[in-house]
C-alpha cells in the first residue's frame, strides 16, 4: 500500500489573480487558500460546512470551501474575503458592517459577508428563497427574506439584527 500523498497542479484565479498549485489530491479549497496561498480570511469553524465561516465565492457563487476540494475548481475564479475590497476602498458590504457594528468577536464576518455577497446576487437574478412569497417577480429583500437567505451562516456572539441591517442597507442602495 502507497502512503505517499499523490500531488495534483490546480490552476485558479483568485481574487483576480492567476495561482498554480501544488496540492495533495486531498486539500479541501479552504485548506489551499489558507495554508498554500496565506489567504487567511476564510476561517475555519466547524469543518463540517455547517457554520459558514469558510464562505467563498467561486465563479460567483458562494460555497463551503471546507467541503469543496480544491481540485474541483480547476481554472475557476475564486473570491475571498480578501478580494472583495481593499484598504482605504471597502466593498459596500465591509463598510455596511462597520457602519451596523455587524460583528462582535469577527470569526465570522469574512464569510458572513462573501454570503452576503453572493445572496444580494442571487436576488438580483430573481432566485427565490424558501420564504419568498411570490415566485413570479424578483424576491424583496426583508428581514425573514435576508435571515432565510443568510441561514447557512452562524454568529456565535449573535450580531444578527446588525448583519441584517448592514445586508439590508446594502441591497437598499443598489
Amino acid at each position: 500500500m502507497n502512503d505517499t500523498p499523490q500531488l495534483l497542479q490546480v490552476q485558479l484565479t483568485v481574487n483576480g489573480e492567476a495561482r498554480q498549485l501544488s496540492v495533495d489530491s486531498r486539500t479541501t479549497l479552504l485548506d489551499a487558500l489558507r495554508e498554500h496561498l496565506h489567504l487567511t480570511g476564510s476561517k475555519k469553524g466547524c469543518d463540517h460546512g455547517q457554520c459558514g465561516a469558510c464562505t467563498v465565492l467561486v465563479e460567483g457563487r458562494r460555497i463551503n470551501s471546507c467541503l469543496s476540494l480544491v481540485a474541483m475548481h480547476e481554472g475557476e475564479q475564486v473570491t475571498t474575503i480578501e478580494g472583495l475590497g481593499q484598504p482605504g476602498k471597502l466593498h459596500p458590504l465591509q463598510q455596511a458592517f462597520l457602519t451596523h457594528d455587524g460583528f462582535q468577536c469577527g470569526y465570522c464576518t469574512p464569510g458572513q459577508i462573501c454570503s452576503a455577497a453572493g445572496m444580494l446576487e442571487e436576488a438580483r437574478n430573481g432566485t427565490p428563497s424558501h420564504v419568498t412569497e411570490d415566485l413570479q417577480q424578483a424576491p424583496a429583500l426583508s428581514d425573514a427574506e435576508i435571515r432565510e437567505r443568510m441561514s447557512g451562516n452562524l454568529c456565535r456572539c449573535s450580531a444578527y439584527p446588525n448583519i441584517v441591517a448592514a445586508i439590508r442597507e446594502v441591497a437598499e442602495a443598489q
